[in-house]
């Protein structure tokens, strides 16, 4: 769920769930009024099916929503797990981070607007389970926490047009310990700027700039699900200069922890 950056005037709300179609379930937006009372919400109505629908599996929604400084509304969506090429086919908007006007179209300055055979919607593509999106304060830039499989979670800095990889590169392997893709990396496609191996399962991220924490300032904070915690990372510009948190009241916390760089506490 995400406020309209002018929710005070018009208490416009933005909701993302999974939702089951004809032919399939799909990620589904959602725009709706909080009352005037706020006690419900009047008037919802889907704006955007990230279709095809897909009749096998219940994984990998993404489902995360953010505004940019320009008013745009970004969504994330999941490749569905069961076919892990549909991030790369320019005509499915599964596993893509999109664009979109606050009606749910497609804006006429994204990159793939006037590309035949590719989905005006998509901002960028190669993406596995995008659960974290958060505008970086000082620099504009968007970012983006995405489940890897076995290893292989990333941070990304997302540029318009870009390919992010999934599931062609990925620094992670299957959970049978299968490769995935051709490798770790390649030259035409993006890099992450910060990755897990093992896996920590990243899902919301949030900047921090307040006061109370000075020495917080700029970090990026991430919700991890597996084993449960919060991890700091330091930011400079666009890049990750440092980690902490990565250490969880959990047990197996000194096992997961021990030979690992920037883990702090146990």
């Amino acid at each position: 769920m995400a406020l309209a950056p002018d929710f005070a005037r018009t208490r416009e709300v933005y909701l993302c769930h999974a939702m089951l179609v004809q032919g399939g379930a799909l990620t589904r937006l959602v725009r709706a009024r909080l009352s005037p009372d706020a006690t419900a919400l009047e008037g919802a109505t889907p704006i955007l099916d990230a279709t095809p629908p897909q009749e096998q599996g219940r994984n990998h929604w993404g489902c995360r929503i953010a505004f940019g400084p320009d008013g745009a509304l970004f969504l994330s969506t999941g490749d569905r797990y069961a076919t892990k090429l549909r991030a790369q086919r320019p005509d499915d908007l599964a596993g893509k981070v999109l664009r979109l006007a606050r009606d749910g179209a497609p804006l006429p300055d994204n990159p793939f607007a006037n590309r035949p055979g590719t989905r005006a919607e998509i901002f960028t593509l190669g993406h596995r389970n995008p659960q974290g999106l958060a505008f970086n304060p000082w620099t504009g830039s968007l970012w983006q926490a995405e489940f890897g499989a076995r290893g292989g979670d990333e941070i990304n800095v997302l540029h318009p047009g870009r390919n992010y990889g999934w599931p062609l590169v990925t620094k992670g392997v299957d959970y049978d310990g299968s490769r995935i893709g051709e490798g770790a990396s390649r030259p035409d496609l993006e890099e992450p700027v910060h990755w897990w191996v093992p896996s920590v399962s990243p899902s919301g991220i949030a900047f921090y700039g307040g006061a109370a924490f000075p020495a917080w300032r700029r970090s990026l904070f991430v919700a991890a699900l597996n084993p449960p915690g919060l991890v700091r990372l330091a930011t400079e510009g666009d890049r990750v200069v440092g980690r902490t948190g990565c250490c969880r009241a959990a047990p197996g916390c000194a096992r997961w922890c021990r030979g690992r760089t920037g883990c702090s506490t146990c």
